[in-house]
């Protein structure tokens, strides 16, 4: 069968280069298709953000090669824009992790080298392939804890007993510490938080306060009324409930 890739400068100094790199790699040559812009799937998938990008931000790419590695490690080569003679190598980013991923990674940006595969290999031996193993790291490591179940998020209770607000003692110092600097008292027969309602003006302000400061904490807050129990044969009557505002959560 004709092979419709046929040689070029491009190809034939991939695939040297995919024979002096470590590990087991193929080269696939992707030619010119006349002019048109048909490779942008593969440039799409260039993960730099310097030189190369600046490059194929300027020209089309009318062919290039992209040389695969046994593990899915992708590295993409191109033609130096301008006269001179030189490639340009940069690693290609994985598919299969979502963009969420990539946020706050830095890119591995690829390199600039000289028409000999053998000087080129080394350069991404020593300096563009350690730079994807970082970054690769990064990306899977954040793609793996975006793809864990989400916890429910934790909630605080307030409860009206008598006039007061009153918490089970949280787990997490940092929510106790959140009640006490804003007027909760532990009360360590019923191992509870109280926040008493001598003066209602001031319960308000500090349930407001505790409210605020949970809620920076990522913690939710609910305000509950126990249910009353009625005496046998009469009508349930709810009792009566301070006039108090209650915690609000602010964004």
């Amino acid at each position: 069968m004709h092979d419709p890739t046929p040689d070029t400068g491009l190809g034939s100094f991939a695939a040297v280069l995919a024979d002096e790199l470590p590990g087991d790699w193929t080269s696939t040559y992707h030619p010119d298709r006349g002019g048109l812009n048909v490779h942008h799937v593969l440039t799409n998938r260039v993960w730099d953000m310097n030189d190369v990008a600046d490059a194929l931000a300027k020209r089309n790419v009318d062919h290039c090669a992209v040389l695969h590695r046994h593990d899915g490690t992708r590295l993409f080569v191109a033609e130096q824009p301008g006269r001179g003679e030189g490639y340009l190598i940069a690693a290609m980013a994985p598919d299969d992790a979502p963009e969420e991923a990539f946020r706050g990674v830095r890119e591995p940006d690829g390199l600039a080298v000289d028409a000999d595969p053998f000087s080129a290999a080394e350069d991404v031996t020593v300096d563009l392939l350690p730079r994807y193993y970082v970054a690769l790291a990064q990306v899977r490591g954040d793609a793996d804890r975006l793809a864990m179940p989400q916890a429910d998020p934790q909630r605080v209770v307030m409860t009206w007993s008598d006039g007061s607000l009153v918490v089970d003692k949280p787990d997490r110092a940092d929510i106790a510490r959140a009640l006490t600097d804003n007027g909760f008292t532990f009360d360590p027969d019923r191992d509870v938080l109280v926040l008493s309602g001598d003066d209602t003006a001031h319960q308000a302000a500090s349930a407001r306060a505790a409210g605020t400061r949970l809620d920076e904490l990522g913690i939710g807050v609910v305000l509950r009324h126990p249910q009353a129990r009625p005496a046998l044969g009469t009508a349930s009557v709810a009792p009566p409930t301070p006039t108090v505002a209650a915690p609000h959560r602010s964004r």
